[in-house]
């Protein structure tokens, strides 16, 4: 998979380097490019932001910087080689976005099978609107959020997507049964985990752990999952 990162602030992305997708970029399994959206500006003062029209508090990222990015990264990924029937995807171009859909397990899922992604990190009072429709011509646009609340900006949003993405990647994970009982991947909550000692500070592993009956620890770590997301996230049974 690519991955680019459209930023003014491209440092932020350094803990890309580390820990398993610092490992899976030196093993070739990720490409991930941070670029710096002042590249595409223009003027001596790499300006990226004007004021609003209509009026209002704050700046909007400008338009020309955004296209001339968008252009230059929007090229078509082709199939892999051990493909050669598959059709070439266009890009998908995401925009963190309080406006968005909310970023959820499934999503991740959803964007871990494209080829190519896009991350565009806007700022201040947002990016001119104009662009989102501008790169509809490029590829899938994606408006997401993290969830209902405001960041200063897109950085912290793409690095949680590319993280939550990027482990679902074939490779990346070392061993790829650990995400089979995740949180959120079948809905529910993760059941709580132990390990040695069995007893610490007076506090013990529940009994049946240690049973070494998997039928019956299959069966109350189900229940564990069950009751956990009945008292911590009601809604998720909900839906």
């Amino acid at each position: 998979m690519r991955i680019d990162v459209v930023s003014i602030f491209p440092s932020y992305f350094d803990g890309l380097t580390l820990s398993l997708l610092g490992k899976a970029r030196d093993s070739g399994i990720l490409d991930v490019n941070v670029h710096d959206l002042r590249d595409w500006t223009s003027d001596r003062h790499r300006t990226v932001d004007d004021t609003p029209y209509g009026g209002g508090a704050g700046m909007v990222m400008k338009p020309e910087p955004w296209g001339l990015a968008l252009d230059a990264l929007a090229s078509r990924v082709a199939a892999p080689a051990d493909e050669p029937g598959r059709a070439e995807q266009r890009p998908t171009i995401v925009f963190p976005s309080p406006a968005g859909e909310v970023f959820r397990q499934a999503t991740a899922r959803e964007l871990a099978t494209r080829d190519h992604l896009i991350f565009g990190c806007g700022r201040y009072e947002g990016i001119d609107e104009r662009v989102f429709e501008e790169a509809a011509g490029l590829g899938e646009v994606r408006l997401i959020s993290l969830g209902d609340y405001v960041l200063n900006g897109g950085e912290v949003a793409v690095m949680a997507m590319i993280e939550a993405i990027g482990r679902l990647i074939p490779g990346v994970v070392g061993n790829p049964d650990s995400l089979v009982e995740e949180s959120h991947e079948d809905g529910l909550l993760e059941y709580p985990s132990y390990t040695k000692p069995s007893l610490w500070r007076g506090r013990e592993v529940p009994p049946i752990l240690l049973s070494g009956n998997h039928g019956a620890i299959a069966a109350w770590r189900r229940e564990q999952q069950l009751e956990r997301t009945r008292r911590r996230r009601p809604d998720l049974l909900a839906d």
